[in-house]
């Protein structure tokens, strides 16, 4: 077993819990949507259906109960056909009318779980940066699905079999008293009330078991996926066993967990019997009394029997109702949960779209921090020239990277501004701001899809001409067509059947088919090999032509051109000028040339920038 190593759980287990009144409240809207006059027709559809259904039920043992009565009496002679014809009518009225139901509310259900689950999506893009770096992929996606699944659960649960057992037990209860005597409504109610209490307050009681199973579960899930992600890292490591036991590990707890639900599920059946049979058996007896003391008919001792009998299934169903109804909320909440989640980057409201009329950067005394505790960027300012290509170069951790999250605005400054043609990026839309910058990150991560897609997916619905002539451009196009599968072959788990320059080729032409006016190169040749770092570097310099673009680079040769270079050193400029310059300068640039140089002919095995390593930023 290995030491020093932990997993640590879902930081959405720790979530404070918002109550069932509260979850309800927020699904509510998705089952009585404003302006959708069809769903509402269909929620009031169906209740209507759910009393004719049940007044149907009911009324069936009354038909029952004077058909007996009526083959009772001696000499009969005549079958009370009206009777037994009206008993079975009710009966398929009973049916039909559930069914009915089930039919017109099948819309609403499916359309509050499509709504919902869109707005969960939704709201998890529109939540920052920091946010998607700290959460747990495998945790988050088995929370939402729990949650999709209970909105279905909670929603025909409710309305099909709560409802209308709640229905059925007041109109039992009309009858009974209506018809023979108080005290046998009293004593069903009773009955009623005790297995409820009972059935809810050991079902809270059980929640516990529900909530940490469901809490292991996802840690279980993460755990699995995680591994799965990085299982290239646990192959050069070794680590396929420790892996799999600490999945382990996290399955223990939750079979134990499972195993005490399971357990108490067991005591909950057996006290929810107990109680219908004592109730059952009371209410038999009352009746056989009165029909010993001549005040109630044989068709009457049925007629309570049968309801009985009616009443006993609904109920029994009620403790997995309640049950399931709970679990439901439970998975609900969790997912509810992340609409709480704030969001760090908004748009102010009614902000403008950002206008590029040149294309012009300005940094004016930009400070930040991820971490109050620990600044990363202090005081900073550059201006960037309309078509002008302006390297960052420093040290890792020193800054660099966080410049171009910034322009972004996947994180908004500390202090200061950043300008784009005078518009402060914090003023405009985010949506537009980032359509007008196209990236090229260092580690380009594909989706599991077709090279056509991925390609694609930098201008929804372009044409394939469009898209040829951009993979083209990015000098990619014939090594497309030499695939057998050409521009519909399959990349693979982020891209990962492609090589590291094929990736960047497709990431290169996506930006053309963006055809943004800023471009922002994030060290992306330095995970290249020299020979194909040289490829990539020449299609570069052909997309930036008379475009704005910032470069992050990690080696020097490839920013040589730039028409301004800035080293950053702990969150400040410390150096700027042209390739020239800095050399003549003889400061931190220059060191690191002269070192990057010596060590050219290890280019492809020794990965470095010059600059001293630093913590990561």
């Amino acid at each position: 077993m290995m030491r020093g190593l932990s997993y640590s759980p879902d930081q959405a287990d720790t979530t404070r819990p918002r109550g069932d009144l509260q979850v309800i409240k927020t699904l509510l809207p998705f089952l009585w949507p404003k302006g959708d006059s069809e769903i509402r027709l269909r929620v009031v559809v169906a209740v209507a259906c759910i009393f004719l259904a049940k007044g149907a039920t009911v009324v069936m043992p009354i038909y029952l109960g004077q058909s007996v009565d009526a083959l009772g009496v001696k000499d009969v002679a005549v079958i009370p056909v009206a009777l037994i014809v009206s008993y079975g009518l009710a009966r398929f009225l009973s049916q039909f009318f559930a069914q009915v139901r089930d039919a017109v509310f099948a819309k609403v259900g499916v359309r509050a779980v499509r709504r919902s689950a869109g707005a969960v999506l939704a709201h998890l893009h529109r939540l920052s940066l920091r946010f998607h770096l700290d959460r747990r992929t495998g945790g988050l996606s088995r929370s939402i699905e729990r949650g999709m699944a209970a909105i279905d659960s909670l929603v025909s649960i409710t309305l099909f079999n709560l409802a209308p057992t709640i229905l059925e037990v007041l109109m039992v209860f009309g009858i009974l008293w209506r018809r023979f005597d108080l005290s046998f409504g009293i004593a069903t109610l009773v009955t009623v009330i005790i297995y409820t209490a009972f059935t809810v307050l050991t079902t809270d009681w059980r929640l516990q078991f529900r909530r940490e199973s469901n809490a292991l579960d996802n840690r279980a899930n993460t755990r699995a996926i995680d591994s799965l992600l990085n299982y290239e890292t646990v192959k050069t490591y070794g680590n396929e066993a420790w892996e799999v036991a600490e999945y382990d590990r996290v399955m223990s707890r939750y079979e134990t967990a499972a195993v005490r639900n399971q357990s108490s599920l067991a005591a909950l059946n057996i006290g929810q019997g107990f109680i219908i049979a004592i109730g059952a058996g009371v209410l038999m007896v009352m009746a056989a009394q009165g029909r010993l003391a001549h005040r109630m008919s044989v068709g009457d001792f049925i007629l309570v029997n049968t309801y009985m009998l009616q009443l006993a299934q609904p109920l029994n169903f009620f403790g997995f109702v309640y049950r399931n109804i709970k679990q439901a909320l439970v998975d609900l909440e969790k997912m509810f949960d992340l609409l709480d989640v704030s969001e760090e980057i908004k748009d102010k409201p009614n902000a403008p779209p950002l206008v590029i009329s040149g294309g012009e950067v300005r940094f004016e005394n930009v400070s930040f921090a991820y971490d109050p505790r620990r600044p990363i960027l202090k005081n900073m300012s550059f201006t960037i020239a309309p078509g002008q290509m302006v390297a960052f170069v420093g040290a890792t951790g020193s800054g660099k990277s966080t410049i171009g999250r910034l322009l972004f605005r996947y994180y908004d400054v500390t202090a200061g501004r950043i300008l784009i043609d005078g518009q402060d990026v914090r003023d405009v839309t985010q949506d537009s701001l980032r359509r007008a910058i196209g990236i090229v990150p260092q580690d380009t991560v594909l989706f599991n899809d077709t090279i056509h897609y991925n390609l694609a997916y930098a201008k929804i619905g372009a044409a394939d001409t469009e898209i040829e002539k951009a993979a083209e451009l990015a000098h990619i196009h014939k090594f497309i067509v030499s695939l057998p599968d050409g521009y519909k072959t399959a990349v693979g788990e982020r891209g990962l059947k492609l090589s590291g320059g094929e990736k960047q080729r497709i990431a290169i032409a996506r930006v053309i088919l963006k055809g943004s006016p800023l471009l922002l190169f994030d060290e992306a040749t330095s995970a290249l090999d020299t020979h194909t770092e040289k490829d990539i570097q020449a299609n570069l310099r052909e997309v930036s032509v008379g475009r704005t673009t910032v470069v992050i680079a990690h080696r020097l040769s490839t920013i040589v051109d730039a028409d301004q270079i800035l080293v950053v050193d702990q969150g400040t400029i410390v150096e700027r000028g042209t390739h020239d310059e800095l050399l003549r300068k003889g400061g931190l640039y220059a060191a690191a040339w002269e070192k990057q140089q010596k060590t050219m002919a290890l280019a492809d095995e020794v990965s470095g920038d010059g600059f001293a390593v630093k913590a990561a930023e």
